[in-house]
């Protein structure tokens, strides 16, 4: 066999190796993520489902892929409660941006419905429509630090861009009639319908939690825009304003999010050394 045969073989070995590797990696992520999620399910005896929108590692030149709450979503959460007996816990780890309102509705419905306990575990940030879903839990825990979002609609302009519903029926409350063109009387018409919607949807998952008043003026308080759609509203805030908020979030979540890591390949922003420090390490550093 010659160099030039040697060479080859070389370079499609090289070739298969970095088709398959990618694939192998992901694949004992896959198997890491199940093994925690079960052990959290026997130490919790209950049903561990996950939504989790991280960047996708496996991307496409170089571009990585969004994850948001979509169709495919509601379609998998609803299939893994179908799948739990009616006696069995739910616990429900969002880490999300948000996404479709039809999707976060579909879940946060099933969520409401279920008989047995439902859990909602937030350790970084569920926004939008996750806030959506964290409302429909028995009982919600997050990272001291985790926020939820408002919920206030947002609607399609047209090219991908969005406006708040808020913003549109503001428009009709600075001018007049004669002064605002037909396409904004309608958005503002879907607006008012879209506001109503959620308002009513939250108070309705608030229902049996807090009293009506209370449930009238939390829903008011996310819905009707008196914040911009990615204000972030902490632990804090969600106590003050009447929602039962724990901070006692399982180890095993947090394992659970480092084996989401993002894309590889690009420059860390952030770095430390990823062990806890005791009372050596600080006498130490004296």
């Amino acid at each position: 066999m010659s160099a030039f045969d040697y060479l080859s073989l070389f370079l499609w070995l090289l070739l298969i190796l970095a088709l398959f590797v990618p694939v192998f990696r992901q694949r004992t992520l896959h198997l890491q993520r199940l093994k925690v999620i079960r052990h959290l399910e026997l130490k919790r005896k209950s049903r561990v489902i996950t939504l989790i929108h991280r960047q996708e590692v496996l991307s496409f030149l170089g571009v990585p892929f969004y994850r948001y709450i979509d169709i495919d979503d509601s379609e998998q959460i609803l299939r893994a409660i179908r799948l739990t007996p009616p006696d069995m816990p739910i616990d429900i780890i969002v880490h999300t941006a948000g996404g479709l309102v039809l999707a976060a509705e579909q879940i946060a419905h099933a969520l409401k419905n279920r008989k047995s306990k439902v859990t909602v575990m937030v350790p970084h940030y569920a926004m939008s429509g996750g806030t959506m879903i964290a409302l429909a839990a028995d009982e919600l825990i997050m990272d001291e630090n985790a926020v939820l979002g408002p919920i206030d609609p947002q609607l399609e302009r047209g090219f991908g861009s969005l406006i708040p519903a808020t913003s549109v029926l503001k428009v009709l409350s600075q001018k007049s009639r004669d002064q605002v063109d037909d396409t904004t009387l309608v958005m503002a018409d879907v607006a008012m319908k879209a506001i109503s919607q959620v308002k009513n949807f939250i108070k309705w998952l608030l229902d049996e939690k807090v009293s009506p008043e209370e449930a009238e003026r939390i829903a008011s308080f996310l819905a009707e825009g008196q914040w911009t759609h990615d204000a972030p509203l902490t632990v804090e805030a969600l106590q003050e304003i009447g929602l039962s908020v724990e901070t006692a979030l399982p180890e095993e979540v947090y394992k659970l999010m480092e084996l989401y890591p993002q894309p590889a390949g690009r420059r860390p922003s952030v770095q430390y050394i990823p062990f806890p420090y005791g009372e050596k390490e600080r006498k130490e550093g004296k």
